[in-house]
């Protein structure tokens, strides 16, 4: 060997590249590319029975064989004030559909059934409200926040799921997917 000092940077800066490409293919180009999807997605749906701010129940046995549109939202989240006009849109346009459903689940609402009932009709809030008082919707659904939204088709299966505000055209298209 004549020249060790070259060898051994041949070696390191080969040790470099190959390093390099293995970081490369184990690292997503998305660093938030887990909280933009659900592990429940392709999963049956979880079950629930809640109240209603209509002061009736609204549960997955009653709601089986449509296909559903759950929103997890609260009346103090900014992105749900957001999707609202999404959701009125997309609502209007599937209210008189006797196979699709949807249902607001208020979370971590600061406010009473009343004044919570009184909001949603301020807002034209005209689809199911119902009450998550204890969280365990949430929980069950593994949400992470607000608004989140999962779309069950007829089988009971999660078909599709938006974190953060959705669009009228994302709930169109998780709708399609769903049926």
């Amino acid at each position: 060997m004549r020249h060790p000092a070259r060898w051994i940077a041949l070696g390191v800066a080969l040790a470099v590249v190959v390093l390099g490409v293995v970081l490369a293919l184990n690292v997503g180009t998305d660093p938030q590319a887990a909280t933009k999807t659900s592990q429940l997605l392709g999963r049956p749906a979880p079950t629930f029975d809640l109240k209603d701010l209509a002061g009736g129940r609204v549960s997955s046995d009653t709601l089986a064989g449509k296909t559903v549109v759950v929103n997890f939202w609260n009346e103090w989240c900014v992105p749900c004030l957001q999707e609202l006009p999404a959701l009125k849109q997309f609502w209007k346009a599937h209210k008189d559909d006797p196979d699709v459903a949807m249902v607001g689940i208020a979370r971590d609402t600061r406010l009473n059934d009343k004044d919570l009932a009184d909001y949603a009709q301020h807002e034209g809030v005209d689809w199911t409200v119902a009450l998550d008082r204890d969280n365990r919707a949430a929980l069950d659904f593994a949400t992470r926040g607000q608004p989140e939204t999962f779309v069950i088709s007829p089988t009971g299966q999660i078909t599709g799921y938006q974190y953060g505000p959705a669009s009228v055209r994302g709930l169109e298209a998780m709708l399609l997917a769903g049926r």
